[in-house]
C-alpha cells in the first residue's frame, strides 16, 4: 500500500480506525465513504472527526450517484484544497501511538 499511497493523489477510502490512522500518516487529500453496514455507524463518526479538523472530505455510501463526480472533480481541480486537507490530516496522524500505548500499559504494570 505504501506505493499505491505514494502514486495517490487523493485517496478514496472507508473510515475503518485503522484505515483513517494509516491515511493521518500518509497525508494525502481522502474522500471518506463511510460504510453503512458496520456497528453503530462508527465509521461515520471516525471520518466526521476528521472531516470537522478539516483534514478530508467525506460522501455517504447513498450519496455516491449523485454526488460523487461534482466532489471529486472540484477536489481535483483545487489544488489549493488538496494542500489543505493534507497540512490538516497530517497534524493529525499520531506516528508513536503504538509506542506510547506500551509504556502507559508498562507504567501501569509497575
Amino acid at each position: 500500500m505504501d506505493l499505491v499511497y505514494a502514486a495517490a493523489d487523493i485517496v478514496i477510502s472507508r473510515a475503518g480506525a485503522s484505515s483513517v490512522s494509516e491515511l493521518c500518516i500518509v497525508g494525502k487529500p481522502v474522500i471518506f465513504i463511510p460504510s453503512p453496514n458496520v456497528a453503530e455507524d462508527h465509521q461515520t463518526k471516525n471520518a466526521k472527526s476528521i472531516v470537522d479538523q478539516k483534514g478530508a472530505l467525506m460522501l455517504k455510501e447513498s450519496e455516491l450517484e449523485s454526488q460523487f463526480s461534482i466532489v471529486f472533480e472540484a477536489l481535483l481541480k483545487d489544488s489549493g484544497k488538496q494542500e489543505l486537507l493534507s497540512k490538516n490530516i497530517k497534524q493529525l496522524a499520531l506516528p508513536n501511538a503504538t509506542k506510547q500505548i506500551v509504556d502507559e500499559i508498562v507504567k501501569l504494570i509497575k
